[in-house]
C-alpha cells in the first residue's frame, strides 16, 4: 500500500509538472494573442482622432487606463506599454520607465528578466503606428490563484483516478494471492510442486519456488536416510557387543566373574544407553516423516490406550506404580497407528520413568470443547515453567537430571502429536507436584 502510494504521489507530480509547462505555453501564446487584438483595437479607435493631436493624446492614455482598470481586481501583474508613432516621430510613450529594447520571450535576456510580447501595426493613410508591449506573465502560476486553476483539475480528478488503479491493481495481485493462499495452507512436511500458473508474468516466480522446494525435498530425504542408515547399521554391532560381553562373562570362571562384575555391569549398561538411543533416533525419524507416507487407520483411542498401558505394565509392576486409566465416549476416528503409538510409549514412559516407586500415574481421555483430550499426570520432580518449550527440542535433558535417557522422547512425542494434527501442553500435576502432560487432538471425528 505504501509502494502504491508513493506511486500515485510521483504520478501526481508528474502531471503538475506537466500542467504547469502547458499553462505557461498557452499563456504565452494568450498574451501574444490579447497584445496583438488590443494593438489593432487601439489603432482603430486612434486613427480617427490623428488629426486632433491633444485628443490622440488623451484618448491613447485613457485606453490604457480603461485596461489596468478591468484587471485591477485580479492577481495579475502584468505590465503594458503602449507607444505612438505620428509621422515617424515618437509622440506617447506609456511607460517611459522602461528600456527602449525589452526582453523578447524565450531569449537570452529573458532568463535573467521578465520576458515580453510585442505587437507592431501601422496604419498607412494617417502614417500612425502603435508599438504595444505585454509582459508575459510567468511567475502567476506559482501564485495561490494559479495553484488554485491548475491543482483543481487535479484534486477533482484523483478519486477518479485512485479508484480505477486500485482496481485494476487488485485484479492484477489476485493471482499472486492465489499461489499465497496455497502455500499458506500447506503443513511443514507438503514440499511438493505449485502447479503451473496461467499467467506469463507469474511463471518464473511459481518456477523458481518450485525447484527450492524441490531442493529442500532432496536435503531433507538425505538427512532422513542418512539418519536412518546410521541408526539400523548401529543396531547390529551393538547387539553383537552385547553378545559377546555376555558370552566372555559366561565362560569366566568364579573368580574372574567376580573381578570383573563392575566392569561388565557398566558395559551391560552403556550398550542398552546406545542401543536406546538407537532406537529413539528411528522412532523420531519415523514420527518425523511425510504425513502422506503412511495412510490413516480406524482408531478406537479407548482400546488403543489400554492396550499400550498393558505393554508398558511391566516397567511400572517392577516398581510398584500403579496406572490408572479413565475413559469417557471415544468415537473411533482416523490416526497413524505408528506415530501415536510413539506418542503415548514415550509419554507414559517418561511418567513411569521419573516418578518414584509405588507411586500412581493417572491416564484419562475425555472431551474437552469438542476435542478429545488425553492427559497423563505422574508424581515424579515435575519441569519448572520456564523450560516447557525447551524439554521438547531434541538431545535436551533438564539440568542435574540423573535418570539415564537420550533427550528425545518428549520431542518424538511432538513430532507425532504434529503429525496427528494434536497438540502437547506442559503443566504442573495436583497441588503443584509431578507433571501433566495434556494432548488434544483435533475436531475431526467419523
Amino acid at each position: 500500500m505504501i509502494g502504491f502510494a508513493s506511486m500515485v504521489t510521483l504520478v501526481s507530480l508528474v502531471s503538475f509538472a506537466y500542467v504547469v509547462s502547458e499553462a505557461k505555453a498557452t499563456q504565452r501564446w494568450r498574451t501574444q494573442e490579447e497584445n496583438s487584438a488590443h494593438a489593432r483595437e487601439a489603432l482603430a479607435h486612434l486613427v480617427l482622432l490623428a488629426a486632433d493631436r491633444p485628443a490622440l493624446l488623451g484618448a491613447a492614455a485613457q485606453l490604457e487606463a480603461v485596461r489596468a482598470n478591468m484587471f485591477k481586481a485580479l492577481d495579475y501583474r502584468s505590465r503594458v506599454r503602449m507607444r505612438l508613432w505620428a509621422q515617424g516621430a515618437l509622440i506617447y510613450n506609456s511607460a517611459p520607465a522602461l528600456p527602449e529594447q525589452l526582453p523578447v520571450y524565450g531569449s537570452a535576456a529573458a532568463q535573467h528578466a521578465s520576458s515580453w510580447v510585442t505587437t507592431v501595426v501601422r496604419d498607412g493613410v494617417t502614417g500612425l503606428t502603435i508599438e504595444r508591449s505585454h509582459e508575459v506573465d510567468d511567475e502567476w502560476m506559482f501564485s495561490l490563484s494559479a495553484l488554485d486553476v491548475l491543482m483543481s483539475s487535479t484534486i477533482f480528478s484523483l478519486p477518479l483516478l485512485l479508484l480505477p488503479a486500485l482496481f485494476i491493481v487488485g485484479i492484477g495481485l489476485r493471482p499472486l494471492r492465489r499461489i499465497a493462499n496455497v502455500i499458506e495452507q500447506r503443513d511443514e512436511f507438503d514440499l511438493t510442486a505449485l502447479p503451473d500458473s496461467q499467467y506469463r508474468e507469474l511463471s518464473p516466480l511459481v518456477t523458481a519456488i518450485n525447484r527450492l522446494l524441490g531442493r529442500l525435498g532432496q536435503r531433507i530425504a538425505r538427512e532422513h536416510a542418512f539418519i536412518t542408515d546410521a541408526a539400523h547399521e548401529l543396531k547390529t554391532p551393538l547387539a553383537a557387543i552385547q553378545l559377546n560381553a555376555d558370552l566372555i562373562l559366561s565362560r569366566c570362571d568364579a573368580s574372574t566373574r567376580e573381578r570383573t562384575a563392575s566392569a561388565a555391569e557398566g558395559l551391560r549398561f552403556g550398550v542398552e544407553r546406545a542401543s536406546h538411543m538407537v532406537h529413539q533416533l528411528l522412532a523420531f525419524e519415523r514420527a518425523s516423516t511425510e504425513t502422506n507416507s503412511i495412510p490413516l487407520q480406524m482408531m478406537e483411542l479407548e482400546s488403543f490406550i489400554r492396550d499400550r498401558i498393558a505393554i508398558m505394565a511391566p516397567l511400572a509392576v517392577a516398581r510398584e506404580i500403579e496406572i490408572e486409566f479413565v475413559a469417557g465416549s471415544a468415537p473411533a476416528r482416523l490416526l497413524h497407528l505408528e506415530s501415536m503409538a510413539a506418542l503415548f510409549d514415550n509419554l507414559l514412559s517418561n511418567a513411569i520413568k521419573y516418578s518414584p516407586d509405588s507411586a500412581c500415574i493417572a491416564v484419562a481421555l475425555t472431551q474437552h470443547n469438542g476435542h478429545q483430550r488425553l492427559t497423563i499426570t505422574d508424581q515424579g520432580p515435575g519441569i519448572a515453567a520456564d523450560l516447557y518449550q525447551r524439554v521438547f527440542e531434541r538431545f535436551y535433558r533438564l539440568p542435574g537430571q540423573l535418570e539415564a535417557g537420550s533427550g528425545l522422547g518428549l520431542a518424538i512425542a511432538l513430532a507425532a502429536a504434529n503429525r496427528n494434527g494434536a497438540s502437547i501442553t506442559l503443566d504442573a500435576g495436583p497441588l503443584g507436584k509431578g507433571l501433566c502432560v495434556t494432548v488434544d487432538l483435533p475436531r475431526f471425528t467419523v
